[in-house]
C-alpha cells in the first residue's frame, strides 16, 4: 500500500492533519532549495519526536573513511559525505513558561503544511494546546532566496487564542550537528569563532580534513501586531559551536507576535572571510526587508516556471507530479557553477553521500539542455573535463596504464568514493554515459566547439580504459567484457553484460570518429591534443579491433540479446508470478538470492535500447521490451521512466501512464518505502523525459527536431517548451491534435509523424 496523505493540488503538496509516524516523509517532500544550499522541513522549534535535521550547503563534503572488513587494492580510502550543515533555522519557544512542542502538546489542531511550487514558499500552520493549558495558533512561512542565494528567510507569527501570554522566542545557530550515515560516529565540523552583534550572530566552522569553512549567520526582528518592536536580545548560550539569543514578549489574546529570521551560509569557496561575507548578506536582507524578499522569490520562481513548466489538464495527481519534479531539479541545481552537479538526493537527505553520480549524465542533462540556456548543460559537460585527471588516477589505481580514464561511480572532487566494490570496480558502464552525454548535448544543441576544446580529451581516455576492458577470447575468436554489474545492480560480476558491451563498443567508434573529424575540421587542436595525450595510429588500430570485434550475447530463440551470459539459465519466474508480500525483494530477500533471481532492478538491455534506439527496429524494441520487461521489479527509481519512454513509442499507452505516475509521483506516494530518507532528484529528470520524450515523442534527428505526439486517455491535453538552439518551441497535445508555437527569429521546420511543419514565430500551426 502506497501513502495517499498528500492532497492533490495542481501547485502545491499539502499536508493535512498531524501525525508523528509522517513527519520524517515529510520532512523529505516539503524540502526547499535553492542551487546553493537546502533545507530539509524540519520545524524550526523544538520537536523530541522523530526527526530527521538536515540541512546542506552545495559542493561542501567530508571524506568519511570507508568502512569495510576486508580491504581490497584500489578500494577507494573513503565515502564522501555531503555534510549535515550547522543548524540555522533553529527558534526554541516558550509560552508562559512551557515550551512548545508537537510531540507533547496535549493536542494539535488544524495543522496544515503547504509547499507552494508556483512560488517556492513552504508554509505551517496550526493550533494546539500545551500542557499548561494555552492554547496558541501558529502560522510560519520559509524560503530560500533565489536572488540571494546565500540567505534563507523565517516569518514565524504566534497567536495566544485564550488568554494573554507571555512568549519567548530563542533563535540560535548552531554547529554541534552530526551525520545520520556517518561511518564511525566521527565529528565533521570543527568550530572556529562565535561572534554576535546586537540582533546578529555568527558561527564559524571548518570542515574536518577538507577543511571548508562556514559561517552560519542569523539576524532577527521581532513584531507585535505587525509593528516592528526594539528589543535587545539576553544571550542564552554561548559557547564554542552555539550560540543562542533570547526575547521575551507580553502578548495579548488574539494579538499576534512575530520573530523575522534571516539566516544562511558563506562559505569559503567563495569567500575569504566569510564573516564579512555573511555581515553583507544580512544587510541587504535587512535592507529590503521580508515583504521585497517574498516579491523577489515570486518573481524569480515564475521566470524559471516560465520555461520549465509542463501542464496537464484533466488530472490533478499527474499534474502534480510533474510539478513536484521540475521543482525540485529546480531546488537542487541551477547550472550557475560548474564546480558544482547533481547529487541523487539533492538537499533533502544525506543518503548516497550527495554525491555525483552517472545519473546526471544519463538522465538530468536533457532536461537542463531544453529547459534552460545550452550553458547550463556545458558547465555540467566542463565538471567532468576539469575530473579527468582524477579519472586517470582512479583508472591507475586499478592497473590501467596510458592514460586510460575510469569516471567514479560515486564523487564530490573526481576521485572515486564508493565503498561497494560490485560497484566501485565492476559498475564499469558509468563511463559510457560521460561520453553519451557529449555526443548529446552536440546532438541538440548544434555546438560542436566543446569538442575540440574539451570533450575529445574525455573521450579518449574513456575510448582507452575500454580498449584496455576488453578480454581476447581465444574460444569465440571476439573481445568480451567480463566481471562486470550491468546498471541491474541485482546481477554482480558477470560477464558480457550487453549493455556494458555495446555502449563500450559505441564509446571507441564514436571517439576514433570524432577524431577524424577534429583531424579535417580543427587540425591545430587536433594537433595540441594528440600531442598531449601521445595517441598514435598504430594505438587506433587497437581500438578499431576490439570495437570491431565485440561480443555480444544472443539467443536465437528468443531473438533478444541476453542481459549477460548465462541469463537464460535462471528460473525465469515473471514479476507477476511472485507473491506480493515478498515485495519489494530488496527490503525481504537476501542478497544471495537476488543475485540468483531473474529479477531486474532497471533498465539494462532497455537502457542500451534506449539510448541507442536508432540503431534498432521498432520491431527488436517491442521484442525485447516484451521479454524484459515481465522480470523487472523498477526497485531503482531510474527504471519506470526508461520504460514509460519505451511503452509509448510501442503503442502500450496504459502501461507507459502507469509507468509515468509511478516516476511521477515516486516520492509523493512513497512507492519504494524509503522517502523519509530523502527524495529521488536525479530520476526526477526521466519524469520530464516520459512526457517530453514519451508522450511527446520529441527526438533529434539531423540537426531537426522531431515528434510523434500521443496522449494518455486519462489527460484532456498537455504540453510542454523547448528551448532548441535559442529558439523556444512550444508544442500543445489535446485529444484531437498538436499544436506549435515559437518564441524566436525564424521560422523553424519540424517533422511530425513523419511530415515537415513550418512554425514561424508566434504563429499557431496546426497538424
Amino acid at each position: 500500500m502506497n501513502q495517499d496523505y498528500i492532497k492533490p493540488d495542481n501547485w502545491s503538496i499539502i499536508e493535512e492533519e498531524f501525525n508523528a509516524d509522517r513527519v520524517k516523509s515529510s520532512e523529505s517532500l516539503f524540502s526547499i532549495g535553492n542551487g546553493a544550499m537546502g533545507q530539509r522541513a524540519n520545524f524550526e522549534e523544538a520537536y523530541t519526536g522523530h526527526t530527521f535535521q538536515g540541512s546542506y550547503i552545495a559542493g561542501i563534503y567530508y571524506p568519511d573513511k570507508t568502512k569495510v572488513g576486508w580491504w581490497k587494492n584500489g578500494y577507494p580510502e573513503y565515502f564522501a559525505k555531503v555534510l549535515n550543515a550547522p543548524n540555522w533555522i533553529g527558534i526554541d519557544i516558550e509560552i508562559n513558561g512551557e515550551a512548545l512542542d508537537l510531540n507533547t502538546c496535549t493536542s494539535v489542531r488544524q495543522f496544515r503544511r503547504e509547499l507552494n511550487m508556483k512560488e517556492g514558499m513552504y508554509t505551517r500552520s496550526f493550533e494546539a494546546t500545551l500542557p499548561n493549558g494555552t492554547e496558541i495558533a501558529v502560522d510560519v512561512c520559509r524560503f530560500l532566496s533565489l536572488d540571494i542565494d546565500e540567505l534563507g528567510v523565517i516569518n514565524y507569527n504566534i497567536t495566544p487564542l485564550n488568554g494573554d501570554a507571555k512568549i519567548v522566542f530563542k533563535p540560535y545557530v548552531d554547529a554541534g550537528v552530526h551525520n545520520e550515515d556517518a561511518n564511525w560516529e566521527e565529528k565533521f565540523w570543527e568550530p572556529q569563532a562565535v561572534q554576535q552583534t546586537e540582533n546578529s550572530a555568527f558561527v564559524t566552522a571548518r570542515t574536518f580534513k577538507t577543511h571548508f569553512t562556514a559561517t552560519t549567520f542569523m539576524h532577527n526582528s521581532l513584531l507585535l501586531a505587525g509593528h516592528k518592536m526594539t528589543i535587545a536580545p539576553a544571550i542564552v548560550t554561548k559557547t564554542a559551536e552555539k550560540i543562542q539569543y533570547s526575547y521575551e514578549l507580553g502578548v495579548t489574546k488574539g494579538q499576534t507576535a512575530t520573530i523575522q529570521k534571516l539566516g544562511g551560509y558563506t562559505v569559503s569557496m567563495n569567500h575569504e572571510n566569510t564573516i564579512k561575507a555573511a555581515r553583507e548578506v544580512i544587510e541587504k536582507g535587512q535592507v529590503l526587508g521580508y515583504d521585497q524578499l517574498a516579491d523577489m522569490q515570486k518573481n524569480a520562481w515564475a521566470k524559471i516556471w516560465e520555461m520549465s513548466d509542463i501542464t496537464i489538464a484533466g488530472d490533478v495527481k499527474a499534474q502534480q507530479g510533474i510539478r513536484f519534479n521540475i521543482f525540485q531539479l529546480n531546488q537542487t541545481y541551477l547550472g550557475k557553477d560548474s564546480r558544482l552537479n547533481i547529487g541523487p538526493k539533492g538537499f533533502t537527505g544525506e543518503k548516497y553521500g550527495g554525491s555525483t553520480y552517472w545519473d546526471t549524465e544519463a538522465y538530468c542533462i536533457p532536461f537542463y539542455m531544453a529547459t534552460k540556456d545550452q550553458q547550463v548543460a556545458r558547465n555540467l559537460l566542463t565538471y567532468r573535463y576539469n575530473q579527468l585527471d582524477k579519472a586517470i588516477e582512479n583508472a591507475a589505481k586499478l592497473g590501467f596504464t596510458n592514460g586510460a580514464a575510469l569516471y567514479p561511480m560515486v564523487t564530490m572532487n573526481g576521485e572515486e568514493c564508493h565503498n561497494e566494490w560490485e560497484i566501485t570496480f565492476e559498475e564499469i558502464h558509468r563511463n559510457g554515459a560521460i561520453a553519451f552525454a557529449i555526443y548529446n548535448y552536440h546532438r541538440f544543441t548544434g555546438d560542436y566547439s566543446y569538442i575540440p576544446e574539451k570533450g575529445l580529451e574525455v573521450l579518449i581516455g574513456i575510448a582507452r580504459f575500454w580498449q584496455q576492458r576488453a578480454t581476447f577470447s581465444t574460444h569465440k575468436n571476439q573481445y568480451m567484457i567480463l566481471g562486470v554489474t550491468g546498471p541491474n545492480e541485482y546481477e554482480n560480476n558477470v560477464n558480457n553484460n550487453f549493455y556494458t558491451n555495446y555502449i563500450a563498443k559505441w564509446c571507441i567508434d564514436y571517439t576514433y570518429a570524432q577524431l577524424q573529424k577534429v583531424a579535417v575540421e580543427y587540425p591545430a587542436d587536433h594537433k595540441r591534443i594528440t600531442q598531449k595525450t601521445n595517441l598514435s595510429d598504430a594505438e587506433l588500430q587497437i581500438w578499431k579491433k576490439v570495437a570491431d570485434n565485440m561480443y555480444f550475447p544472443y539467443d536465437e530463440t528468443h531473438q533478444v540479446y541476453l542481459q549477460q551470459d548465462g541469463f537464460l539459465d535462471k528460473e525465469l519466474v515473471k514479476v507477476a508470478d511472485l507473491d506480493r508480500s515478498q515485495r519489494p525483494i530488496n527490503q525481504k530477500w537476501s542478497w544471495d538470492r537476488i543475485l540468483r533471481s531473474p529479477y531486474i532492478k532497471q533498465a539494462d538491455v532497455l537502457q542500451g535500447f534506449y539510448f541507442f534506439e536508432d540503431h534498432f527496429s521498432k520491431a527488436e524494441l517491442e521484442r525485447h521490451f516484451n521479454f524484459y520487461e515481465p522480470f523487472t521489479v523498477h526497485e531503482s527509481s531510474l527504471s519506470p521512466c526508461v520504460h514509460s519512454i519505451q511503452a509509448a513509442v510501442l503503442n502500450k499507452m496504459d502501461m507507459a501512464y502507469t509507468f509515468y505516475l509511478r516516476t511521477s509521483r515516486l516520492d509523493l506516494d512513497d512507492y519504494n518505502k524509503e522517502v523519509e530518507e530523502g527524495c529521488h532528484i536525479t530520476s526526477m529528470a526521466g519524469t520530464w523525459m516520459s512526457i517530453v520524450e514519451g508522450f511527446g515523442g520529441m527526438r533529434v534527428k539531423e540537426n531537426t527536431l522531431h515528434f510523434e505526439p500521443k496522449i494518455p486517455k486519462e489527460w484532456e491535453a498537455y504540453s510542454f517548451k523547448i528551448n532548441f538552439r535559442n529558439q523556444i518551441v512550444h508544442v500543445s497535445v489535446s485529444q484531437t491534435g498538436t499544436s506549435f508555437s515559437l518564441e524566436g527569429d525564424h521560422e523553424i521546420t519540424v517533422v511530425v509523424n513523419g511530415k515537415n511543419v513550418v512554425v514561424k514565430p508566434e504563429n499557431l500551426n496546426r497538424k
